[in-house]
């Protein structure tokens, strides 16, 4: 008995140091774990996001009430079933009724169903004709889904002329691909160029896609809206808070669908109208003569970062590409002396998945075309001039 306790000591220390060492680990997870995003997800989010929008918060009001009613219906029905069965069982003697048609019941059972799917019915259909009003936008923006990021066009009202593309930041890229990414508040959710809109502003969001079918996604705004290639899709959202709002591609697009994340910096409307004026000083800078004919030390420069921005993310920083993406290390088309080819390709992409780039300037796509073929082991010493890809445009 004595070396029975003795082992029982034993293991139950055993399980004592285990416990401990399992409470310490799990409180220094506890300690690393992520917070929730505001605007974005939440840690073991159950319920939807914050509505920031009178749409959002419609919707979740609709899906609350949806669920009383179900619950309501599910108490009901099965409350009288159960007890039914347990008040008529066989063995307290209960004797079933011999009874035939029932004008009553059936007048009951058909009308009051009834009463219920047009109750659920009204308050549903004015929350989609809501949604589907996109008439009388402030700022109408196109988002154009590519493989794998998103364009963004400002096409009519405070903002016109501007647009961008938006890439999932380079630094979190590679720590996903390093397979140890640190614990980040935004992990997959940063991205290099947010889509800036201002509060109390009813924006329009045109949708499309230059490849495969995407969709935009902003949860805390209640939008989501398929992006189809060939076809133009509208919806729209007017946010009443201040903040960074995260969404995501909710479309299957590819293997990189994972890292095709949406960003939308609401700012008020006297910063709204100064980054306006950044980003109109910015295009402008940027607007070169097409004309100036450049070295090849200056073009590789500046092509080497529009390549980091723009194209790494497909064909990696040393230009060997992966799966069904092209290397353009020893690729033909740079290779060759005929500028346009490469050109070609730029302007108008190769679908399903290159996409074009029309978007850049002519000396960006010439400063890109003319570092790709200068890089790695493409040393052709060769030019592509920015008055090349003007002619192109023609």
């Amino acid at each position: 008995m004595t070396m029975m306790n003795a082992r029982a000591h034993t293991a139950y220390r055993g399980w004592a140091k285990w416990a401990a060492a399992a409470t310490a680990a799990f409180a220094a997870g506890s300690a690393l774990a992520v917070n929730d995003l505001k605007g974005g997800p939440g840690v073991n989010q159950l319920d939807l996001h914050e509505p920031v929008t009178r749409i959002a918060a419609s919707q979740m009001w609709l899906h609350n009430f949806m669920l009383i009613v179900c619950l309501v219906i599910f108490v009901a029905v099965f409350g009288v079933m159960f007890y039914s069965i347990f008040k008529h069982r066989k063995s307290k003697g209960a004797v079933s009724a011999n009874f035939h048609e029932s004008v009553a019941v059936e007048i009951a059972w058909t009308v009051v169903p009834l009463l219920i799917v047009v109750g659920m019915a009204l308050p549903a259909t004015k929350v989609v004709v809501a949604m589907k009003d996109t008439t009388n936008a402030d700022v109408t923006i196109k988002a154009t889904g590519y493989q794998w990021k998103w364009g963004y066009d400002y096409l009519k009202g405070e903002g016109e002329g501007i647009g961008f593309l938006a890439t999932l930041d380079a630094d979190q890229r590679a720590a996903s691909d390093s397979g140890k990414p640190e614990k980040v508040d935004n992990y997959l959710l940063k991205v290099d160029n947010p889509l800036v809109v201002p509060v109390d502003k009813k924006i329009r969001i045109i949708t499309t896609a230059n490849d495969v079918i995407h969709a935009w996604m902003v949860p805390a705004f209640g939008v989501k809206q398929d992006a189809i290639p060939g076809f133009v899709r509208d919806t729209w959202f007017k946010a009443e808070k201040i903040g960074d709002f995260y969404g995501q591609c909710a479309e299957l697009c590819g293997k990189e669908h994972a890292y095709m994340p949406i960003h939308v910096k609401v700012v008020s409307a006297e910063d709204y109208t100064k980054w306006v004026e950044g980003e109109k000083k910015k295009m402008a800078a940027k607007a070169d003569d097409p004309t100036k004919v450049w070295e090849l030390a200056a073009l590789v420069a500046r092509g080497e970062k529009v390549y980091a921005a723009n194209c790494a993310i497909c064909h990696k920083a040393d230009g060997t590409g992966a799966g069904p993406i092209k290397a353009l290390d020893k690729s033909p088309i740079v290779l060759d002396a005929d500028h346009a080819k490469q050109i070609t390709v730029l302007l108008n992409g190769i679908p399903p998945g290159m996409p074009s780039w029309k978007q850049l300037s002519d000396t960006d796509l010439a400063a890109v075309a003319t570092y790709t073929k200068n890089a790695w082991s493409n040393k052709t010493d060769q030019i592509v001039q920015p008055a090349e890809v003007l002619a192109a445009r023609k």
